[in-house]
């Protein structure tokens, strides 16, 4: 690869010019100048060192992603779809700043520390974290910080957290599907923790407040490891009749709940209505169509993405950025079967 000190000496003029034409400053040349060295470099397809430029700047351009995975969850977190949208929302926003991403997975926080902690990225994004995986974070890294669907940052000031109010979101929905004449509502997680506790939380207000009695068999607990889900979703099935509405924590188990009944011969909302969350392509184009809460999951890593770099240029942020949530009702919730 050709140096500046060489195309200087091809030229005849001094280095200094011509880097300032490389790097973007016009200003400290003349139009022909910089046209006679844009020129050249064409000629020459000339690709500037990226890792010189920002060294001497002071800056890596990169920004680290890391993402938590549950063990007894994830066994490749990108296939969730969750996590593909949000993950396209924060490398668009990225690419765009003229940054680039790194990403790291682990189900151990302390792993995905001692990994990000030796990259020299401007800043970090977290995803998944959980109890006091935020505090523990905090302590090894001073870089700026965002997190998304993160509770358990209290008392960590330099931290943003961007999510939604996941309570509200179920309570609404449960609140409706009740509106529809359900007495018997089930509600389905994987994991009685951060942003399903909450969800969890708002399904109950919404019973308490209806007169609803909840009882521990109202909680259905899906096992989505691949070799424990087929049982998990038999157990729920043969459960499923007690019930004429179940509230899924995601649409992606709303929907794999779905197949699982039809493929039981159980008739989704005829036999039971079945609600979801987040409003993604699987509700949308499933048969029936899911009713669903919706959240703007791309915008989510976008907001995340934006926040951190506003840390980055040291400016003020929030420490919480809440996301609007709405209703959107389709198909899978009726008013339940008669005699019900």
């Amino acid at each position: 690869m050709i140096t500046i000190k060489e195309i200087a000496e091809r030229l005849g003029m001094s280095t200094t010019t011509v880097s300032n034409v490389i790097h973007g400053k016009p200003g400290e040349v003349s139009e022909d100048t910089r046209k006679k060295v844009q020129d050249f470099l064409d000629e020459v397809d000339y690709v500037p060192n990226i890792n010189a430029r920002n060294l001497a700047q002071n800056e890596s351009k990169i920004i680290g992603v890391a993402l938590k995975a549950r063990a007894n969850k994830y066994e490749n977190l990108i296939m969730d779809p969750f996590v593909s949208e949000l993950i396209g929302g924060i490398e668009e926003t990225i690419r765009k700043e003229g940054y680039f991403m790194m990403i790291y997975i682990s189900q151990d926080t302390e792993e995905i520390m001692r990994h990000v902690s030796t990259w020299n990225v401007d800043g970090l994004i977290l995803f998944g974290m959980l109890d006091d995986d935020g505090n523990r974070v905090s302590t090894r890294y001073k870089k700026p910080i965002v997190c998304i669907d993160t509770y358990s940052l209290d008392g960590i000031k330099h931290f943003t957290n961007v999510g939604i109010d996941d309570e509200q979101g179920i309570y609404d929905m449960v609140s409706f599907i009740i509106s529809k004449g359900h007495k018997r509502v089930a509600f389905l997680a994987d994991y009685d923790n951060g942003v399903d506790h909450e969800r969890f939380k708002g399904y109950r207000r919404a019973l308490s407040e209806a007169g609803i009695e909840f009882h521990e068999s109202d909680y259905l607990e899906l096992r989505p490891k691949s070799d424990e889900i087929e049982e998990s979703l038999a157990e729920i099935c043969e459960r499923a009749w007690r019930f004429t509405a179940i509230m899924c924590v995601s649409d992606l188990y709303a929907v794999t709940l779905m197949s699982a009944l039809k493929d039981r011969g159980i008739s989704v909302p005829e036999g039971i209505s079945i609600a979801g969350f987040d409003d993604n392509l699987l509700g949308k184009f499933h048969r029936p169509a899911l009713t669903t809460v919706h959240q703007d999951v791309k915008k989510k890593g976008v907001v995340a993405a934006e926040t951190l770099f506003r840390k980055i240029r040291g400016e003020n942020t929030e420490e919480q950025i809440t996301l609007p949530t709405h209703l959107v009702i389709r198909d899978s919730v009726t008013a339940p079967r008669m005699g019900a």
